[in-house]
């Protein structure tokens, strides 16, 4: 088949052959031709492709006309999944391409079957917290059946479920080949598939894993690749930075002591001094998640009490210890296996303690139930350009938001592709007519007491035209909270329902905003990308503040600090580029479909009063701007009206 581009895009290409309701976008071919040259050429490549472009098909029709072996990583497990279960396939298809595929998620998405029968075995160490042993039975129950062992198949058990480590193996606690289920392994039998087929559907992390750790499967799963292509690419530096760095977590030790306690049982060992050394170490984690400062944050390192840092200090001798006993026990693999897994924890927590404090910055992060220490490295973008340089494939990285105008220079800097390939893509939106930028007069700063009941003041006429429909979003779970409050003392019963991140998960969340048609969602950070909502369910995104990475964050400390090293300016390298990219992923909820309309609300007085501000206007939609409310208003009244008559 000939790589036209423009006629396979076409209206009377296979594609609109196939699929039906299928429309020409002139952006997806030229989108397609870029990809297919760096395909060609082996190159990197970095495309931002507007919203409603079509970058999915603009990637994979590329990907799979030319034949070539394709990683192919996104950013979350959504849209892994509708790649490898819808658009791959269907694509493929349309195309007449014999092309195997398969998806690969990363251990903790995978049954484990050793662990189920261990946990099942031992049902009396669970006790009756949590639901933990009714649960237990639902998933023996779904194990009978289950071909892939994707724990995405249950669809009805909490991700955040206490029982999920119970059955499921981590990098730490495999045994690989000295298991005894190793023949049936989930996680083996993926890979393999994932090795023998030509396309492979991964996520961020499962990709980075694999880059900095070699070891998060069953062999690389890079050699034989000739092209990677990242989606939702804006995602991979702060991705890289966990993996290039370190850390070492209570949750970790935990499930250390848990796997010890119950194969110590299978073993049929009683080992008092073990039992006694078991319960120390319980303690230990304990007295130090006490001496931790209050509430979930992240603390420096250097904020740490000497007593908290004395018990850290004090915590590697005593794994030390645990590995030594465990080792001296000699009852089989199972306990050896946690033997080593003492000693490398200790290991590990020794050289954190240890690491040298200009080559970047160790912090600590509590949550509830447990902390980790974590060190983030202050250069990411040279380990990440050895990989992608040290393999002779294809890059290709991809995203709605990559560029601060037409300059993709910050991101290009922060993956370390400054001479990459680039290509901007606008939307075919037509956002003159769809939409309308809101920034309201007579706003107090950022800071002052009453910002929150300003702010909801702003949105309220927009609320009462619409009747609802609005997500208002948020820069801190603090100030959601604010606003929740300002929002109930304005409307003390509201005409349009409303809901509260926090009040169930995400993606309910989301579908209980489609379903009720009129709904108005209070979030934060994670509302601000990844969501679709088509039609007139929304028609109003209201953000509160420009949305600048808190200044005391121990992650953002590392990075400006790099930046300083270097020469640079962190305000203009980073904290400006970042918030002005959050904004555009935060204004981009709004249009979804060319029949959308609404309007962005920006509260933040700083995008008129501050010189920084035309960084922010010029990277949103080129839509009218008002400071009439009552324009604002009116617009949204206009374009809902013919709703309400029907």
């Amino acid at each position: 088949m000939s790589n036209d581009y423009r006629e396979i895009f076409g209206a009377d290409g296979p594609l609109a052959r196939a699929l039906p309701q299928y429309a020409y976008r002139p952006e997806q071919a030229t989108m397609a031709t870029a990809v297919d040259a760096a395909l060609t050429h082996l190159e990197p490549l970095i495309v931002e492709a507007g919203t409603g472009t079509g970058k999915t098909f603009a990637y994979l029709v590329p990907a799979l006309l030319s034949g070539r072996s394709v990683i192919i990583s996104t950013g979350t497990r959504t849209l892994q999944d509708q790649l490898y279960r819808r658009d791959v396939p269907m694509l493929a298809r349309a195309l007449g391409m014999p092309v195997r595929f398969a998806l690969l998620k990363g251990r903790a998405n995978y049954l484990c079957r050793q662990r189920l029968e261990t946990a099942t075995a031992q049902r009396d160490l669970l006790g009756g917290r949590n639901g933990n042993a009714r649960l237990l039975g639902r998933i023996a129950h779904w194990a009978e059946t289950t071909k892939s062992g994707d724990l995405a198949e249950l669809t009805d058990i909490p991700d955040n479920a206490p029982v999920w480590p119970l059955v499921t193996s981590t990098r730490e606690n495999c045994l690989g080949q000295e298991c005894p289920q190793f023949a049936r392994c989930y996680v083996f039998e993926a890979r393999r598939q994932a090795q023998a087929a030509d396309v492979v559907v991964v996520n961020h992390h499962l990709l980075l894993a694999d880059l900095a750790l070699k070891d998060e499967g069953f062999g690389d799963l890079l050699p034989g690749t000739e092209a990677v292509i990242l989606d939702e690419a804006h995602q991979i530096p702060d991705i890289a930075a966990q993996f290039f760095g370190q850390s070492w977590s209570s949750r970790q030790a935990q499930l250390l002591l848990r796997d010890t306690q119950q194969q110590l049982q299978a073993a049929g060992v009683a080992a008092p001094p073990l039992q006694r050394q078991l319960a120390e170490l319980q303690a230990r984690l304990e007295d130090i998640g006490a001496a931790l400062p209050g509430g979930a944050s992240r603390r420096d390192f250097a904020q740490l009490s000497d007593r908290c840092v004395e018990l850290l200090t004090d915590l590697a001798p005593e794994f030390a210890e645990l590995a030594r006993q465990l080792e001296a026990l000699g009852a089989g693999a199972a306990c050896a296996n946690c033997g080593r897994r003492a000693a490398a924890l200790a290991a590990a927590l020794l050289e954190l303690l240890d690491v040298e404090p200009d080559t970047g910055v160790r912090w600590v992060e509590a949550v509830s139930g447990g902390w980790t220490l974590q060190f983030t490295p202050f250069e990411i973008a040279a380990r990440l350009r050895e990989f992608v340089e040290g393999r002779p494939c294809s890059w290709v990285f991809t995203s709605a938001t990559l560029a601060i105008g037409d300059d993709f220079t910050h991101f290009a800097a922060r993956i370390g592709l400054p001479d990459a390939r680039t290509l901007r893509i606008d939307s075919p939106f037509d956002y003159r007519r769809q939409a309308l930028i809101y920034l309201p007069q007579g706003m107090p700063p950022p800071q002052a007491p009453d910002y929150a009941e300003a702010f909801i003041a702003r949105c309220a006429p927009l609320l009462e035209a619409s009747g609802g429909r609005a997500f208002l979003l948020y820069t801190s779970y603090r100030a959601l909270a604010e606003g929740q409050e300002a929002l109930q003392r304005r409307f003390p019963e509201p005409p349009f329902p409303v809901l509260v991140q926090g009040q169930a998960p995400r993606e309910v969340l989301l579908t209980q905003f489609r379903e009720l048609g009129n709904a108005v969602l209070l979030a934060t950070a994670s509302f601000w990308e990844g969501v679709d909502v088509k039609g007139d369910a929304l028609s109003i995104v209201a953000i509160d503040k420009l949305p600048f990475a808190a200044p005391d964050d121990p992650l953002l400390a590392a990075r400006l600090e790099g930046i300083r090293r270097k020469g640079g300016n962190p305000f203009m390298d980073y904290q400006l580029p970042q918030a002005v990219l959050a904004l555009k992923q935060g204004a981009g909820r709004l249009i979804r479909d060319v029949d959308d309309f609404g309007v962005i609300l920006i509260a933040d007085p700083r995008v008129r009063t501050k010189a920084y501000g035309r960084a922010f206007l010029e990277a949103l939609p080129p839509c009218p701007v008002t400071t009439d409310g009552n324009s604002a208003a009116r617009f949204l009244a206009e374009r809902l009206q013919p709703l309400r008559v029907d």
